[in-house]
């Protein structure tokens, strides 16, 4: 069983920046890739990052590369999305999820293990 929560979001103007942590407990845990997606009003769930918690690989959409930057810290089982330059249209509910250990997984239906949320609102 793995859990995880996350922390971080907030309102920021366009131009801005935020960090979101989620936080990953689970005895099997780094037997995984840690997934951030996000999901605004109206639309399907989308992928944004994920990193191999073995490896540290990482792949991103297209619409935040450059942008956005996600990394892992062993020690404290945790998993960060640091989000520079955010748009309006970043604005949204962003999950962290937990899935296998396979490169480039980006579809919601092959991550087990999902976070509650947290909002992210980017004011033009």
């Amino acid at each position: 069983q793995v859990q995880l929560v996350e922390s971080g979001g907030g309102s920021v103007q366009a131009g801005g920046s935020l960090r979101l942590s989620c936080a990953a407990s689970g005895r099997t845990i780094y037997t995984y890739a840690m997934g951030w997606f996000r999901q605004a009003p109206g639309k399907e769930r989308e992928f944004v990052a994920t990193i191999s918690w073995s490896s540290g690989s990482t792949y991103y959409a297209d619409s935040v590369k450059g942008r956005f930057t996600i990394s892992r810290a062993n020690a404290k089982n945790a998993v960060y999305l640091q989000m520079n330059s955010l748009k309006p249209e970043d604005t949204a509910v962003y999950y962290c999820a937990a899935g296998p250990d396979r490169p480039h997984i980006t579809l919601p239906y092959e991550y087990r293990y999902w976070g509650q949320g947290t909002q992210v609102t980017v004011s033009s």
